[in-house]
């Protein structure tokens, strides 16, 4: 099939092998262009609107044309009308353009200094309290900044990070890899927890070679905890028998209560009836929370701001 053929133009087959990118790079700078002409059908006023030589847009049409293998534009002297292929053109165009403008209000908007947008991922353990904490203090100084609020595991935060979908995580371990930023903020201690019915559940301090005939419960592969988990059995010497794995510590406290297992957790954000929480003399049960973010990347206003406020918590981030 040969579309039409263009006056002194070249004819355009179906199938035609140009790369379909090539073409973009091709038409995008002369979109507004096209679109100024087909509003006000006169090139001479289309270039004064629009701030260009005359001779500049000129040419640009007819090297659009020329690209499309079509004519866009009826000639008349000085005037100039839309062809049918002009129409179905321009209403292709026009909504290109309003989404190309859409998008650019959207990225001014989310970093402006007042009003921006900061998307910030942080772990499971972290939602109930300190996260909201945080966020009831940075906004007492930045009312009108929003939040894009991601939870998920460690290792997702990282590539959310990589993939342009986050600016900031908090984090544990803390993550060490050369296309990012971390910074250590503050350290929580991990509690062996135990149901209340359990043979340990009259003690306040174990160590956790003691536990090592326990079924444990624990985070999957892959969630930083349970990496943790697995050192600090390892420390103390025996490798944890596992029964049940899952992906957010309060359910495995669930899961200690109806004495599924004990488990190693972080403190909970209020007190759960059914288990018995543990202090871990030895070896020394505790992870480092940290920020991290992008090396390289510019930060908008926003994440600058909010960034700032998370190193300013160093060593107060968690409750004591």
């Amino acid at each position: 099939m040969v579309h039409q053929q263009r006056s002194g133009g070249r004819l355009s087959r179906t199938g035609d092998t140009r790369d379909t990118d090539d073409m973009s790079r091709l038409l995008a700078p002369r979109l507004a262009y096209f679109a100024g002409v087909a509003r006000t059908e006169h090139v001479t006023r289309a270039a004064q609107e629009m701030e260009v030589p005359q001779s500049t847009l000129s040419r640009a049409m007819v090297r659009l044309e020329e690209d499309l293998g079509v004519d866009l534009f009826a000639r008349h002297g000085r005037t100039v009308s839309l062809t049918p292929a002009g129409r179905a053109f321009l209403t292709s165009v026009e909504r290109a353009l309003a989404e190309i403008e859409r998008a650019a209000d959207e990225v001014r908007a989310d970093a402006d200094p007042a009003t921006g947008k900061v998307a910030f991922g942080f772990l499971h353990t972290m939602g109930a309290e300190t996260v909201p904490g945080l966020l009831h203090a940075f906004r007492a100084d930045h009312p009108r900044i929003r939040f894009s609020l991601v939870q998920n595991y460690g290792e997702a935060m990282l590539e959310g990070l990589r993939a342009g979908e986050l600016d900031l995580c908090l984090t544990s371990p803390v993550p060490d890899a050369p296309d990012l930023v971390a910074r250590r903020l503050d350290e929580q201690k991990l509690r062996l927890v135990v149901p209340a019915d359990h043979r340990l559940a009259g003690r306040r301090r174990i160590r956790l070679a003691e536990a090592a005939d326990e079924t444990f419960v624990t985070l999957e592969p892959g969630y930083g905890l349970r990496r943790i988990t697995d050192d600090l059995c390892a420390q103390a010497g025996f490798r944890p028998r596992i029964a049940f794995e899952g992906e957010e510590a309060e359910t495995l406290r669930g899961l200690v209560a109806a004495g599924l297992g004990v488990a190693l957790l972080p403190p909970p954000p209020f007190p759960r009836p059914g288990v018995v929480e543990l202090t871990v003399t030895a070896p020394r049960a505790a992870r480092e929370i940290g920020v991290a973010w992008l090396a390289g990347h510019p930060d908008t206003p926003p994440v600058a701001a909010f960034k700032k406020f998370l190193l300013s918590k160093r060593g107060t981030l968690l409750p004591t």
